[in-house]
């Protein structure tokens, strides 16, 4: 497998005399005569000081420069972009989240093939970052790592912060939303929320969707040891960025790329670990679209399949306790994968970025204190959260082509309630906020698909309201738009087909019966047959929300949520 070949791409760019204009201009940013004769390694990052998910990510690239300089490469650094969900999300604005990814890896691709770079360290903070590096990393195939920005660390208000009760995140301050509007929260009650939730750099706290696909990511085998749980400012993070460089030079004599890591059993790895971990509902968004651009099949109903045997163990936010903080406290992910290896959940087989097995690299993998006397956030196997999976593959004729449940059962398995139907997401944010929304009734918020948004907004101000107005027991919501992985409560989303290509999610009008039950896994209108079909044959969808720029272009190629929402899939 070794190579003795370690500049494949950038020996067309700089050998030659006929290539001495390329040198030329590597000159001028830097490049001396032996650095020509070294492997060209990308460092791809995306700092900003538009968000604390990637405020550090300019010093973590960095050391991953160091790293790569230190063990014979030439580190070339480039930025890609970033958007802020936090700041976004329940505007217009937040259409162009989900859209962002495909950006990031679009314009990753385009930087590492016209420059020629052997090699390439991708590093991600915000959570639409990482799917977009690692769909990037899938179509480039060339030797790479993966290096996740880190989480941040609670916030506390001052009179909580001394016994570390109490701790806050960006969900505590949406959730305080809904309080504030109930009455049980003064104006300068909530700004104190609002002014320390969020104390410095790293992504959000709890298993969101950052800590979610920064755990699924070092699963697949493609980030090193301990990557996903660690917190973003220390010299843990530091050491990892070096390492990862020095990593990406071992894997090019190894002649280990991407798609000899992220095989078929590599993301059954990713689906059993963030699992039993309880990750968000993006999870699985996000990687249908890495194994379509690693080559892989995969699709809904695998995470169906999977989920049946893996039981919730991760006591952690949003429907938990803990963050990713107190997790990194003891013992990280890792424990729970030595766990699941133990029990033949996990394929120990997959080679990871480190040149060695998954087995080999748990080999002496410590496990978690005990419970419930030395911690009492990961449970013991025969005592779960829930016995199966909280993220439920739904079908039914609400939605024929399935949909996505987050339930972990403290909300109960079935819901039977009324419908009350909402054409975007603002507009149900008010009826919340107002208090139309009562005990019983399902949200239905549509026109807010792949292709109807267009970009698939996040329901989290939404779902936060019906938190924070004590209602989510009582509440179910749906859409054919997404969820945060903040977002906790009876939700649905990824309803396919969406409303704007024709899904009978358009149909329902506010009265109808849903049912939906999560251990059927189904999803229904409640109306007979030859109602059902006469309100079908009358419909007339909306269409793309947009035709124009960036919105215009993704809604004309984008594929529908149960295929990942890729955009390269219908070309």
């Amino acid at each position: 497998m070794a190579t003795n070949n370690t500049r494949p791409h950038s020996s067309i760019v700089v050998d030659g005399n006929d290539r001495a204009p390329a040198r030329s201009m590597l000159r001028a940013v830097g490049f001396e005569d032996e650095d020509f004769k070294k492997p060209q390694i990308g460092v791809a990052s995306s700092p900003s000081d538009l968000t604390p998910c990637n405020m550090h990510l300019g010093d973590l690239a960095k050391h991953a420069t160091t790293g790569i300089n230190a063990t014979g490469g030439k580190a070339v650094n480039f930025s890609t972009i970033t958007v802020s969900d936090g700041i976004s999300m329940g505007t217009q604005g937040m259409r162009y989240s989900l859209v962002s990814r495909d950006v990031i890896a679009d314009s990753i691709e385009t930087v590492v093939a016209a420059e020629g770079f052997d090699g390439l360290v991708a590093i991600g903070g915000c959570d639409k970052n990482m799917p977009g590096c690692m769909i990037a990393l899938a179509r480039l195939n060339r030797p790479a790592v993966f290096v996740y920005g880190g989480t941040i660390l609670p916030g506390f208000t001052p009179k909580d912060k001394k016994e570390e009760c109490n701790p806050m995140d960006i969900v505590s301050v949406f959730e305080a939303v809904g309080k504030h509007a109930k009455g049980e929260l003064t104006d300068e009650e909530l700004k104190e929320v609002e002014k320390y939730a969020i104390p410095g750099a790293g992504s959000c706290g709890g298993m969101y969707t950052a800590n979610t696909m920064a755990s699924a990511i070092e699963a697949l085998g493609m980030s090193l040891p301990g990557s996903s749980a660690q917190v973003a400012i220390g010299e843990a993070k530091r050491k990892d960025c070096e390492n990862a460089g020095a990593a990406v030079l071992k894997l090019l004599e190894l002649d280990i790329k991407p798609r000899d890591i992220m095989t078929r059993k590599a993301f059954e790895n990713a689906i059993t670990t963030c699992l039993a971990l309880g990750g968000s509902t993006n999870l699985i968004l996000h990687l249908l679209a890495i194994a379509y651009s690693a080559d892989v099949d995969l699709s809904i109903d695998d995470f169906k399949e999977i989920g049946e045997r893996i039981p919730l163990l991760a006591d952690v936010k949003p429907f938990g306790k803990y963050n990713m903080s107190h997790l990194i406290r003891v013992g990280g992910i890792r424990p729970m994968m030595k766990i699941l290896l133990d029990r033949g959940l996990l394929h120990g087989d997959c080679l990871t970025v480190t040149g060695e097995t998954l087995a080999e690299s748990l080999q002496n993998e410590k496990p978690y204190p005990s419970y419930p006397d030395e911690q009492d956030i990961i449970r013991p196997w025969d005592q779960p959260i829930k016995e199966t999976a909280h993220l439920r593959i739904l079908r039914g004729n609400l939605a024929p082509e399935g949909a996505v449940g987050k339930i972990t059962g403290k909300e109960g398995l079935y819901f039977k309630g009324t419908a009350k139907v909402y054409e975007c997401e603002e507009e149900a944010l008010v009826g919340i906020l107002r208090g139309n929304v009562v005990s019983g009734d399902v949200v239905v918020i549509r026109n807010e698909g792949p292709v109807g948004g267009p970009g698939m907004r996040e329901m989290l101000s939404p779902t936060s309201a019906v938190a924070g107005r004590g209602l989510i027991q009582e509440v179910a919501l749906i859409t054919d738009g997404r969820f945060s992985g903040g977002s906790h409560g009876f939700d649905v989303g990824h309803i396919t087909p969406e409303a704007a290509k024709g899904g009978p999610i358009g149909i329902v009008n506010s009265g109808d019966l849903i049912e939906i039950d999560a251990v059927k896994n189904t999803i229904s209108l409640l109306i007979d047959d030859a109602e059902y079909d006469a309100r079908m044959a009358a419909f007339k969808p909306t269409g793309a929300g947009s035709k124009r720029g960036v919105l215009g272009k993704y809604a004309a190629t984008v594929a529908t949520a149960s295929e990942g929402a890729v955009t390269d899939k219908n070309l």
